[in-house]
């Protein structure tokens, strides 16, 4: 546990040993768990180890994992150590890249990337609130910026990780990232506060309030917002390596700065909401993502792709804070604002996972990505006309 440190030098190289277990958790269990995947779809298909669909569908079961982690997640912290949910869940996606170097079959894969999603999805949830609860309030905002940078870094490092791996053969790929996630699980493994067994079970629950329609818009808002960056999310690389017919080289390339931009994603967007508020950065958002998606649907020139991947790159994690930032402007007390994180949190899991499955069976039956950015950038629209609709309401 983090302790009152005897000097102030003792207490900040606690707060940042905890952050940087933090930050591993985000960089396994969703920058690498659920990121590193992306690249590996057009060698999975040219390997044979799957078909084009079933590769898509295997990167939807992923996202239903998320989904199911992101509902366990509080039923386990009640009942467990978060330390130990925290680790185990970190060792459950190291065995995930381990069991994918074996392709028994459709199912065992589907399995093991349902196991990865679902270890994504607690640690997302558990992660960063378990260290910040440990955190001085003034630290707070960089230590947080800290642990979400891990997403970033996941995923650039999914783009030039996964290349030189391949090298060496697809099933020592996924090998190769078992070792990685496994060599940043014994990082953090010492490094997490400790609490108590079932410590939040036995809150009070606060009195029932009539949801406030800019929250039941927000959350709307959120799970919109995950069906316009699943394209991107899952089918970025395969529609550059095979869809443009360029090859695995600029695949990946494109992964690698979509990367880039969720590392430096969560710093603009926050330094955006302090200029203008929260929910202006936010339609800002909407309508940014949107432009850069439906490009995608019309034009295929290099300078597009490249601005698409790193904009879009930087919204997938810098959507996050602004969407918290206006959970806490519409709610009021510590409880309220918890519970409406929890939800916001699980209508993203599921417009991204039923977006997910309904952005494969589309593939399978057309084959077209162009539809697929079409839908996305859609969505996003939706998700800003959404927000108008309700302006008018005060706040």
């Amino acid at each position: 546990m983090l302790r009152p440190p005897s000097s102030n030098t003792d207490g900040h190289v606690a707060v940042w040993r905890a952050a940087l277990s933090g930050l591993c958790a985000t960089l396994v269990g969703i920058g690498l768990a659920r990121f590193a995947y992306t690249p590996l779809i057009p060698v999975l298909i040219a390997a044979q180890w799957f078909t084009p669909s079933q590769a898509a569908y295997l990167g939807a079961a992923n996202l239903a994992g998320y989904l199911a982690g992101a509902l366990s997640a509080r039923p386990l912290a009640a009942r467990l150590r978060r330390s130990v949910v925290l680790r185990a869940m970190m060792l459950l996606a190291t065995a995930a890249f381990l069991a994918c170097a074996a392709p028994l079959s459709f199912a065992w894969f589907s399995a093991w990337r349902f196991s990865a999603g679902l270890a994504g999805g607690v640690l997302m949830v558990l992660a960063a609130p378990t260290v910040l609860a440990h955190v001085p309030t003034a630290r707070r905002g960089i230590v947080g910026g800290a642990i979400f940078t891990g997403v970033g870094l996941g995923i650039a490092a999914s783009g030039t990780l996964v290349p030189l791996l391949l090298t060496l053969g697809l099933a020592q790929t996924w090998c190769g990232l078992g070792v990685f996630a496994l060599v940043l699980t014994i990082l953090a493994w010492s490094g997490w506060p400790a609490d108590e067994a079932g410590r939040n079970s036995a809150r009070v629950r606060p009195p029932h309030r009539s949801p406030d329609p800019r929250l039941k818009a927000l959350y709307v808002e959120y799970a919109l917002t995950a069906v316009g960056q699943v394209p991107h999310m899952v089918f970025l690389v395969d529609f550059v390596a095979r869809g443009l017919g360029r090859g695995l080289g600029e695949g990946a390339f494109s992964w690698v700065l979509f990367g880039l931009g969720a590392m430096v994603g969560p710093a603009l967007t926050g330094h955006l909401a302090d200029r203008i508020g929260f929910r202006a950065a936010l339609r800002v958002a909407f309508a940014v993502q949107a432009v850069f998606i439906a490009a995608l649907a019309v034009v295929t020139s290099s300078g597009w792709l490249i601005a698409s991947s790193i904009v879009v790159g930087a919204s997938v994690p810098g959507v996050v804070p602004l969407a918290l930032g206006r959970v806490h402007e519409l709610t009021h007390d510590n409880e309220a604002q918890a519970a409406a994180w929890r939800s916001a949190t699980i209508a993203f899991a599921v417009g991204q996972a039923s977006a997910a499955y309904a952005y494969s069976y589309l593939f399978a039956q057309t084959g077209s990505y162009v539809t697929l950015y079409a839908i996305a950038a859609g969505a996003l629209m939706l998700a800003l006309a959404t927000d108008v609709a309700v302006g008018r309401l005060k706040g």
